[in-house]
């Protein structure tokens, strides 16, 4: 039974701008987009500061610190999503979990926004990067349930594959009503 819904960050609770930055930069070498998605990974578990992060993306990219800044902070939130959270409030817990290289959440989110959420896990200060086993179980701790009473919405397949193979169910978000179908039909299977 489905007790917990978690959502990611960027590409379901508010638009993406980190993906589309890397793949107009360095989409076309992949040495350099594994570089780019290396120091990622480091700001994401808080090994590097969110300034040391867009510094060395600059570098790599060679346009400013200030225009890797502009184009990765261009996040709106998902406000359909945001009024079916508001339904799911009434009855089930609510979390959100994100890999994040620093607590941007004030500068995307209204504080209203982010009080529909139950608990907030981000990675930079967990140090559990999503597909980790760990992500998945540290959230659900949080949360105060079994890992298999939570579903994670995400949009990145390795992420649901990731909570799948940890014990969570998931949905990967396409679009709002794909991901409400789903949802729904999760929630009322006897079964989930």
């Amino acid at each position: 039974m489905i007790r917990a819904i978690i959502f990611d960050c960027f590409g379901v609770l508010a638009t993406e701008a980190w993906l589309p930055f890397k793949a107009e930069h360095f989409g076309s070498d992949p040495a350099l987009f594994e570089q780019a998605s290396d120091i990622s990974k480091q700001a994401n578990s808080g090994l590097i500061s969110s300034k040391d992060f867009t510094k060395s993306i600059a570098s790599l990219a060679g346009v400013e610190p200030s225009d890797v800044h502009r184009a990765i902070v261009r996040n709106v939130p998902n406000e359909p999503l945001f009024d079916y959270i508001r339904e799911l409030k009434r009855e089930y817990k609510r979390g959100f979990l994100s890999n994040i290289a620093g607590d941007r959440l004030r500068q995307i989110f209204t504080a209203e926004q982010l009080a529909l959420l139950d608990v907030v896990a981000l990675s930079f200060e967990t140090g559990f990067v999503k597909p980790q086993a760990e992500a998945y179980r540290d959230i659900a701790q949080k949360l105060g349930m079994n890992i298999g009473e939570c579903v994670l919405i995400d949009d990145q397949q390795r992420h649901v594959a990731g909570a799948r193979q940890a014990g969570m169910q998931a949905v990967l978000y396409k679009d709002f009503e794909q991901t409400r179908a789903e949802l729904e039909k999760l929630l009322t299977d006897p079964k989930s």
